[in-house]
């Protein structure tokens, strides 16, 4: 595409973004978000930017400006929730976000007239629902997922509701986050602009912890206590949604709450079944035979159509119906299961647990070795990693299996990895 040769920012900025697991394949369509969401002049500066988390200082440094001048130009787009501020320890430190989950949805999160979100939205929608590349690099690739859903907890037995661990309860990540914001949901506007949105909630989608405390502090989220996070979790509950949130155990940054027909992540699972996008539930619904009337209602409101209609063979009754599940679709959400009037569905465990990422750097480096980018993680040439910061990484990979130890070593061609893994076998 030799019009893009001028766009030197713009593709920069591309290159870096792929540099991250969770990366955006170039596109036309690509090349008009980011001139919406960035000058070229940003865009040239933030692919300079590290992937770990950098000081106003180490900025500077890369730019070869003064620090106050970078902090001028950081603290002005992590206002436009380009970059994530994160105060740690009395000191501000940066970070950009993958496009999804990050700046693309923080640019949908709230009302603004700083720039068009209609034009944003088509485009968005363009490259997310029309296009095929970003969703299926996004969902597809590699075992390990962005995202996995979370079961609705009222509809568990006593005897299920004791198998279930804390991260795997929504309830318990509103409960146990140190900040908690409410905003917009990303997919339905959108949807909205494009005049497909449904009736669900918008104002219902969560952010958690370090992350929710930015948008809140930019007016991108609205600040929310435990009381109101567990209400518009019911509300969310009572409105058929899917609770959607980051694939890790602690420190959970976000949480949406899903419909069917706007969000990518059920569209994609649709889609894209045969690579299973959305890390399911421990649990999937069993259904009573003798009790089912084959009304249809839990067809409607399955998220991802993983429920069908079919025969019951019934010889006294041949046009009688009765309800089918598509194991391999299901996310064991439990939607269904509180839909249905006879009662004739009810969760029970499956029998292979989930292996859900402790937490993000462990998320990141399993991706990473997956998708063969783990030297990018290690050797960002755009700063030194601390010693602390190769440890949590070098740490999680002598975790892993062997086959993936074998991978990462592979990909960093590094002898000290090899020496790492061989001595802690």
């Amino acid at each position: 595409m030799a019009h893009h040769t001028l766009r030197t920012g713009y593709s920069s900025l591309i290159e870096r973004l792929n540099r991250f697991p969770q990366g955006a394949p170039p596109s036309e369509t690509l090349y008009k978000i980011l001139e919406i969401l960035f000058s070229e002049n940003e865009a040239e500066l933030v692919a300079l930017l590290p992937i770990k988390p950098f000081t106003a200082n180490k900025a500077a440094c890369i730019w070869k400006i003064k620090e106050a001048e970078a902090k001028k130009i950081l603290d002005k787009l992590a206002g436009r929730a380009i970059l994530v501020d994160i105060q740690q320890k009395g000191q501000t430190l940066y970070s950009l976000p993958p496009p999804m989950a990050g700046f693309f949805e923080f640019s949908m999160m709230r009302l603004r007239d700083d720039i068009d979100q209609k034009v944003l939205a088509e485009l968005f929608y363009e490259y997310l629902n029309v296009e095929e590349d970003f969703i299926k690099a996004l969902f597809t690739r590699g075992e390990t997922r962005l995202g996995r859903a979370f079961v609705q907890e009222p509809m568990l037995s006593e005897e299920n509701a004791l198998h279930v661990l804390d991260y795997e309860r929504a309830g318990e990540v509103i409960k146990t986050a140190s900040d908690m914001g409410v905003g917009v949901c990303y997919c339905r506007h959108k949807m909205q602009h494009m005049d497909r949105a449904c009736q669900a909630p918008m104002d219902i989608c969560m952010t958690f912890n370090t992350t929710a405390a930015a948008l809140i502090r930019h007016g991108v989220a609205r600040r929310v206590d435990t009381a109101e996070g567990l209400d518009l979790l019911q509300a969310a509950y009572e409105n058929d949604l899917v609770q959607f949130g980051e694939n890790v155990q602690h420190r959970v940054n976000f949480i949406c709450n899903c419909c069917g027909c706007c969000c990518e992540a059920l569209i994609a699972q649709r889609r894209f079944a045969v690579f299973s996008p959305i890390h399911t539930t421990n649990f999937i619904p069993r259904i009573d035979g003798g009790r089912c009337t084959g009304c249809g209602v839990c067809t409607n409101v399955c998220p991802v159509e993983a429920i069908t209609l079919v025969s019951a063979n019934d010889a006294h009754k041949p046009k009688k119906k009765v309800a089918r599940l598509n194991d391999h679709l299901c996310l064991g959400c439990g939607v269904c299961v509180r839909a249905c009037p006879e009662g004739a569905l009810c969760l029970i465990s499956r029998e292979k647990r989930v292996i859900t990422p402790v937490d993000s750097v462990h998320k990141a480096v399993v991706m990473a070795v997956e998708r063969g980018m783990l030297q990018n993680l290690i050797f960002d040439n755009r700063v030194l990693w601390s010693h602390r910061a190769l440890a949590a990484v070098f740490g999680v990979i002598l975790k892993l299996p062997p086959v993936k130890q074998a991978l990462a070593s592979e990909q960093v061609k590094s002898r000290y990895l090899q020496h790492l893994i061989q001595r802690f076998k």
